[in-house]
């Protein structure tokens, strides 16, 4: 059995644990500073799986040494950004959390795969690679797979046809300068500009732009989960079965769509070796200055942790 360590036991991780144990792929293993909480949260895991009929191992832990072996890890560790917290604050606090998840897996699992959640996600992916001295193939992070899901699901509620008839592509930033590409999104195979009217359609890519900050405000405290862990699920799943799917995430960009040394969310084919290849779309001018602008927003951020951080 492959092994999969999560690396932040809170909402998201412990989630992402849930829905791996269904898919029974891995034995999982869940690290996180607070004591007896991953301990607690596996224990409960493990405990569900004779209900389920999946042989998983779930261990919690708050040592890194429980983590050897792993062919994955999964960083989810990190603190949300908080009302009066400046992208600084945020990025000088989750830089030291994700560079010591970095650094202590490594050491245990130095030919793991490393799929990045924490935010500033394409800020953090990058921050990985650099502190893990990581080949960029090893790196990705997870947004777009989200992102699009979100969109996939507005466009469902609108249409009311299956979701599995639903296509939608989100590149870009994780982030409200995101770029959902309508063009290439479509219902079995119809444009989705041709399905819906285009304030129908503005709404939902609004709405897609917006979507985590929708859940926020709606929570009170704390943020989305399910989805993304989901998102964490099937983009392990495709590297541990080496599908060669390709996903909207964050890779290491090296002059794809005329971007150098950042991370940032293109479709991406994904297998055993991580990040296989990306993809480039065809893009009009429309898109490309989309793109351009939120291109520009991540490599401030990247920009900040230079001067924030040795990397």
């Amino acid at each position: 059995m492959s092994k999969i360590s999560i690396i932040g036991a809170g909402m998201t991780g412990s989630t992402s644990a849930a829905w791996l144990a269904e898919r029974e792929i891995a034995d999982l293993v869940l690290v996180d500073v607070v004591e007896g909480m991953p301990q607690g949260k596996a224990l409960d895991l493990l405990e569900a799986m004779p209900v389920l009929g999946k042989d998983v191992v779930v261990v919690g832990s708050n040592d890194y040494a429980t983590t050897k072996g792993s062919d994955i890890v999964v960083i989810t560790a990190g603190i949300p950004r908080k009302p009066g917290m400046s992208r600084e604050d945020l990025l000088t606090t989750n830089a030291e959390i994700v560079g010591t998840a970095t650094r202590e897996s490594l050491k245990y699992s130095p030919e793991a795969i490393f799929v990045v959640l924490t935010n500033p996600l394409d800020t953090m992916a990058y921050l990985t690679m650099k502190v893990g001295k990581l080949p960029p193939q090893r790196v990705v992070g997870q947004a777009g797979v989200l992102d699009s899901a979100r969109m996939r699901a507005f466009v469902a509620l609108e249409t009311g046809v299956s979701v599995e008839n639903i296509h939608c592509y989100v590149m870009g930033g994780h982030g409200d300068e995101m770029v959902p590409l309508t063009r290439a999104s479509n219902i079995a195979g119809i444009p989705l500009d041709e399905y819906l009217s285009a304030d129908k359609l503005a709404a939902i890519v609004e709405r897609t732009r917006k979507g985590g900050g929708e859940i926020v405000s709606l929570l009170k405290t704390g943020s989305a989960y399910y989805a993304p862990a989901a998102a964490i699920a099937q983009m392990t799943e495709a590297i541990l079965k080496n599908k060669h799917l390709i996903v909207p995430a964050a890779a290491y960009m090296q002059g794809e769509y005329g971007l150098t040394d950042m991370f940032f969310g293109v479709p991406v084919q994904l297998g055993r070796t991580g990040v296989e290849k990306i993809h480039e779309y065809k893009l009009t001018n429309d898109e490309k200055a989309a793109l351009q602008k939120s291109a520009a927003f991540v490599k401030e951020s990247i920009n900040i942790l230079h001067n924030l951080v040795k990397i």
